[in-house]
């Protein structure tokens, strides 16, 4: 397999201990009382046999996995008991390749044991596996056990029951409710063969040969093929990631709204990379469902068109320069201001020192009037070496691109990377101290995280303050699939510390006039629904726009089978309220297997 595949699968169930296998043809039945299967699996997610030895356990195999450092099979008992908790299919993680095929009927000796992908401080729960295994092969060309179906009528329309209060929220030692919750259900098939058919991409194609499907095609759809993620609990049961046992050359390269008709099949297993993976040894057939790029209308003359595109660690080195200036011309129809996240500095990630970012913007804009755009002018504020987060040696930064022909900047002296940017009132209006200038960088809530870059703009002789933003990424978080529910959202309290910071700065602007138009955006990093957004929003000072969209529309940003919103426009009540607001997340990057940046871009259109 390719070495980035191989990497990224690698990590997915790799057990802690080595094991080998040997094969000899067994001339004797397997014993009355041997355990089986789903005597391994038990009925909740943590075997009762882990820990302990097993013999001879029986089943055929059912997909083979030869690549990467999870290497090993999984059989299944065809002769299931009455039960639907116990899982009739497990992983033996052997180490080095298999010496088993698909249809073998097999018996198994070796140890039962729970691995937890990607480690116990993720949370997730634990995959349970026979290692250090000895594996005795009865015969070969036997049939596999029917798949079971996985579909629309099948998955509990219920995501998962909350955890045990006793056991920190963990779910691991609750009996397992197939028939009432989602997580259970699949939890429930762990290890089995199963099967989808004709379902919706929802997820396209990544990097990493995978692909998320849904076998709900009603459950929270947008209009142009995906599921939308619109609350804590309201999540989307029919969701699962679909990775390939063949070769990545024969994966399909989808976008979303495309389908794959016919069957897909194959053992289902778990992984750090988004829990339950439907590891497909059968593979339906692409069928391409034509999404298209979007393209937001041009602002008149009297309206103000004001953007936020997160353009993915850009630097001087990168291939996509052409491509991003492209979309801001033709597919953002060139914004008035656009402001601009993860900005690196001329030389990328190497860590030299260097943090001055003016090659790679004046790049950008060079690729954007080639490509028939204006000539943008810029501001920003160069960060502290390797002080802002984001790629080790990057030194991400927002940056703020403007059409000199449509828009003035105010350039008041006094800001740099240390300097807090106050407010002051002049003649009755607010005024920045300094423009472009950073909110209170040496507060603990920006620690190894962007500093939020102000400014003040002049548009037809009204003044708009601009505030853009990056905040805390989720990394860290517990995933959707985690023993622990509802999973931890850890990430979260620094984010609300800056989301705390910013609202307070908007808030003394108001103070100081009542009236200003203030805009804050960029990459939110969270949900229109979240606590963020409220702390953002406050007691009304901003409002985010996106939620002037109807709820099937509102997403930027497409992750594991759920479209959501990470980037963000707020508004002050007088744009809010008096200006026309049109607002717009131009589709042109989360639903597409060849994206130029994991975000779509944002435009808000108003009338000072």
């Amino acid at each position: 397999m390719p070495s980035k595949r191989t990497a990224r699968i690698g990590a997915l169930t790799v057990a802690a201990v080595c094991s080998t296998v040997s094969a000899v043809v067994l001339t004797t039945p397997a014993q009355a009382d041997t355990v089986h299967i789903h005597d391994i699996q038990g009925t909740t997610r943590t075997s009762p046999l882990a820990g302990t030895k097993v013999t001879d356990v029986p089943g055929i195999v059912t997909g083979v996995r030869t690549y990467g450092s999870s290497k090993g099979f999984w059989f299944q008992d065809p002769t299931p008991d009455a039960d639907p908790a116990t899982s009739e299919g497990v992983f033996v993680f052997t180490s080095s390749a298999p010496k088993v095929a698909v249809g073998d009927s097999v018996t198994v000796t070796g140890t039962v044991s729970e691995y937890v992908p990607g480690g116990a401080s993720t949370g997730n729960q634990s995959v349970t596996e026979v290692t250090k295994p000895t594996v005795t092969v009865v015969a070969g060309g036997n049939p596999v056990p029917a798949a079971t179906v996985v579909d629309a009528r099948s998955v509990p329309d219920d995501y998962a029951p909350a955890g045990d209060t006793a056991a920190g929220g963990s779910v691991n030692a609750l009996t397992l409710q197939p028939a009432t919750y989602a997580l259970d259900y699949y939890e429930s098939l762990e290890g089995m063969n199963v099967q989808v058919a004709d379902t919706r991409v929802v997820t396209a194609t990544d990097p990493y040969t995978e692909l998320w499907v849904t076998v709900k095609p009603h459950e929270h759809a947008t209009r142009r093929g995906g599921t939308v993620y619109g609350s804590y609990t309201s999540q989307n049961t029919g969701r699962i990631q679909i990775q390939s046992l063949g070769a990545t050359a024969d994966f399909p390269t989808a976008n979303v709204g495309d389908k794959l008709t016919g069957t897909t099949a194959g053992p289902l297993d778990y992984n750090q990379f988004g829990g339950y993976t439907l590891v497909a040894n059968q593979l339906g057939t692409l069928q391409k469902g034509g999404l298209e790029r979007e393209t937001t209308r041009k602002q008149s003359r009297g309206e103000l068109a004001v953007a936020t595109y997160n353009v993915e660690n850009l630097d001087p080195g990168d291939g996509t320069f052409a491509a991003h200036a492209s979309a801001i011309v033709n597919n953002l129809n060139s914004p008035d201001i656009v402001s601009l996240e993860e900005i690196q500095d001329n030389n990328g990630a190497t860590d030299d020192g260097t943090v001055a970012a003016d090659q790679t913007v004046n790049k950008l804009i060079d690729a954007i009037v080639a490509a028939g755009g204006p000539a943008y002018d810029w501001r920003s504020i160069d960060p502290v070496n390797d002080q802002d987060g984001g790629e080790p040696g990057g030194n991400i930064r927002q940056v703020f691109l403007f059409n000199p022909e449509r828009v003035s900047f105010t350039d008041r002296a006094g800001g740099d990377s240390t300097t807090a940017v106050g407010v002051t009132k002049v003649h009755g209006q607010a005024q920045l101290t300094a423009s472009p200038g950073r909110i209170d960088p040496a507060n603990a809530a920006w620690k190894s995280s962007r500093k939020p870059l102000a400014g003040e703009f002049v548009f037809r002789g009204h003044t708009v303050f601009v505030i853009a933003n990056h905040l805390n990424s989720k990394g860290g978080d517990q995933g959707l699939t985690a023993q622990y529910q509802p999973p931890a959202r850890s990430s979260e309290v620094q984010r609300h510390a800056q989301a705390t910071e910013v609202n307070a700065f908007v808030d003394e602007i108001l103070k100081t006039q009542k009236n200003a138009d203030v805009i804050a955006l960029g990459d939110i990093n969270d949900f229109e629904f979240s606590d963020t957004a409220k702390i953002l929003e406050g007691d009304g000072e901003l409002w985010s726009a996106i939620k002037s969209l109807p709820k099937s529309q509102r997403y930027t940003y497409d992750y594991q089978g759920n479209a959501q919103v990470l980037d963000q426009i707020l508004v002050s009540p007088s744009i809010r309220k008096d200006c026309g607001l049109e607002y717009d997340s131009v589709h042109i990057n989360s639903e597409f297997s060849d994206q130029i940046s994991d975000h779509d871009p944002q435009v808000l259109r108003f009338r000072p």
